[in-house]
């Protein structure tokens, strides 16, 4: 039960801020939040001695939610970026993802991220999704969604000519729902890291221990296994 403070040890629970809409990272399942972020933060709970209470707030919410006190932690795919640094600690980087372009199986109009421009791209508020694409392809239509799976649906049904999200989430909705095909090739690569008040450096210091723990016994790649299995 290593890294456990004196004064967090068993006495008070982790609170934990997510958005639980950004399968296979976090999402909801009969009622019951599950993912890889979900099954990594429980670990580093049980690893410091807390249980975790998981606190549910849209992806926009969570680093105002964190800096209001509502938690101590932000865990929800989130980008490790210089912006997010300046308010922001971020734990050592704990998976690598990147954003994807989503287009309807079979279309034509746009074959690679170059063909973004002048079309209509739908994306989530308050992501990296949104400050890439005014950046790099000015001439973007943007479609701006509170959830991810809105993003999806409208491309599915033809009112979004194409998406930009999070590799993960993008690889699990083609494999598990169709439809929709992933581009290559990626935007980016990125860090996910999980997010913390910069007055708490303890905090931030004794996750990455559990973290470094977690991954020298093994338990880091079993959840990994578990959520990214091998492409068969």
């Amino acid at each position: 039960m290593g890294f456990a403070t004196s004064a967090h040890a068993d006495s008070e629970p982790l609170r934990v801020g997510t958005d639980a809409t950004f399968p296979p990272m976090e999402f909801a399942d009969a009622g019951k939040r599950s993912g890889f972020d979900i099954d990594l933060v429980e670990a580093i709970g049980a690893s410091l001695g807390r249980k975790v209470e998981w606190v549910d707030i849209d992806f926009k919410g969570l680093i105002p939610g964190l800096l209001a006190n509502r938690f101590e932690m932000a865990v929800s795919a989130i980008y490790i970026t210089d912006e997010r640094k300046k308010v922001v600690d971020f734990t050592d980087p704990y998976f690598a993802g990147g954003l994807v372009v989503m287009v309807k199986t079979g279309t034509t109009a746009i074959k690679a991220p170059i063909d973004l421009n002048g079309k209509k791209v739908a994306v989530q508020v308050g992501t990296k999704s949104v400050s890439y694409l005014k950046d790099t392809f000015p001439k973007v239509e943007l479609v701006e969604v509170e959830k991810n799976q809105e993003m999806f649906d409208l491309v599915a049904i033809g009112r979004a000519d194409a998406l930009v999200t999070g590799k993960p989430a993008a690889y699990q909705y083609a494999r598990t729902r169709g439809g929709l095909m992933v581009l290559e090739p990626q935007l980016t690569t990125e860090q996910y890291g999980m997010a913390l008040r910069k007055d708490t450096p303890e905090l931030t210091k004794a996750i990455d221990q559990v973290l470094a723990k977690l991954k020298a016994e093994g338990a880091y790649d079993k959840i990994v296994a578990k959520w990214f299995p091998p492409a068969a």
